[in-house]
């Protein structure tokens, strides 16, 4: 980094995760360490659009012991947004939020720019990254990786999603006990619905939950297979005739044979142009309840999921953490190589 001198401003984008705020602390604490380089280091409140409105915040003000608190914080301590620069369909908006943002960092000597989130955050660091390019503007674009879906590109596995896991398999061996001790000789059916709209991890994960082949989960539906009514139905059958109770994890994108999202409403479209997911768990439920006649409830864990701090992996929180300070000491090598 000797070559370049300015400062540095970090963001945060997309739904939060358990330790997001541990990829922020990592990107302070480590440009705190290179100050011949980075002289003031900045936070975007509420991604992109924060720094369009040159809402921005000192956080060389912060206390030590605040940021290294970051590492444990649920939510996105910056704030965050869902917001796209699509210069496809929105070509016009696209361009002058361009000119914006690039006035933004103009006035403020920004050349390190870390904005941490997940496919589409990443789409826009790399947008800004090929508009400095063309600008002619030094800067350094880092897209922090943070997906509870873990489904980044070229990532092994992505910040965030140990954390969930952790939770929701916690969570699947905490309702299993719960089902299983009421069960009776009627049977009971309890369906579980976890994130990941196109991705099957989250709800694949969950297979730590499992100790002996009759724990739960008993029946892991994820989008990247085909729902076949007649087969869930008949593995439903068969595990409640041998243990009374049925634990089912599915992810929200489930799709059927057509590759349609079973729980898909199309009359209502996402920030993104995705139709909304009005619920996979009650969808399965009422199958469940007309075909096989058995009590089923659903438990969809929503925020909940992304937000358990209290339950996050150490992992997780440290790899976080060392993502962005590799990132920045990557460059420091390269500097000095050069």
């Amino acid at each position: 980094m000797a070559d370049l001198v300015g400062n540095l401003l970090v963001a945060q984008s997309g739904g939060p995760t358990a330790v997001i705020n541990a990829s922020v602390a990592g990107v302070i604490q480590e440009a705190g360490r290179h100050p011949d380089q980075i002289q003031e280091i900045y936070g975007g409140l509420n991604g992109i659009l924060g720094i369009l409105k040159e809402d921005l915040i000192d956080l060389q003000e912060e206390k030590r012991q605040t940021i290294e608190g970051l590492k444990h914080t649920p939510a996105a301590a910056l704030g965050t947004c869902r917001y796209k620069i699509d210069f496809k369909k929105r070509p016009e908006p696209a361009a002058r939020d361009m000119d914006r943002l690039f006035l933004v960092f103009q006035a403020h000597n920004i050349r390190y720019f870390f904005y941490a989130g997940g496919n589409d955050s990443q789409d826009t660091a790399r947008k800004i990254h090929d508009e400095a390019i063309k600008r002619v503007f030094e800067m350094r674009v880092v897209g922090v990786p943070k997906t509870i879906d873990n489904d980044l590109p070229h990532t092994d596995h992505c910040p965030g999603y140990g954390s969930v896991i952790k939770y929701n398999a916690t969570t699947v061996m905490e309702i299993a006990a719960d089902v299983g001790s009421m069960a009776t000789d009627d049977g009971s059916c309890c369906i579980i619905e976890v994130m990941g709209r196109a991705a099957g991890w989250i709800a694949a994960g969950t297979v730590l939950a499992k100790r002996r082949p009759s724990d739960a989960p008993h029946v892991i539906l994820i989008p990247e297979v085909p729902f076949e009514q007649d087969k869930f139905l008949a593995k439903v059958r068969e595990i409640v005739a041998a243990l009374k109770y049925c634990i089912v994890v599915v992810g929200e994108g489930l799709k059927n044979a057509a590759g349609e999202e079973i729980a898909a409403d199309k009359t209502k479209l996402d920030a993104f142009g995705h139709p909304v997911l009005s619920g996979a768990a009650e969808r399965l439920a009422d199958l469940v309840e007309e075909n096989l006649r058995l009590k089923t409830r659903t438990v969809k864990l929503g925020y909940a999921q992304r937000a358990a701090a209290h339950c996050a992996s150490e992992t997780d929180v440290e790899e976080a953490a060392a993502s962005p300070e590799q990132a920045l000491q990557v460059d420091d090598r390269s500097a000095a190589a050069g």
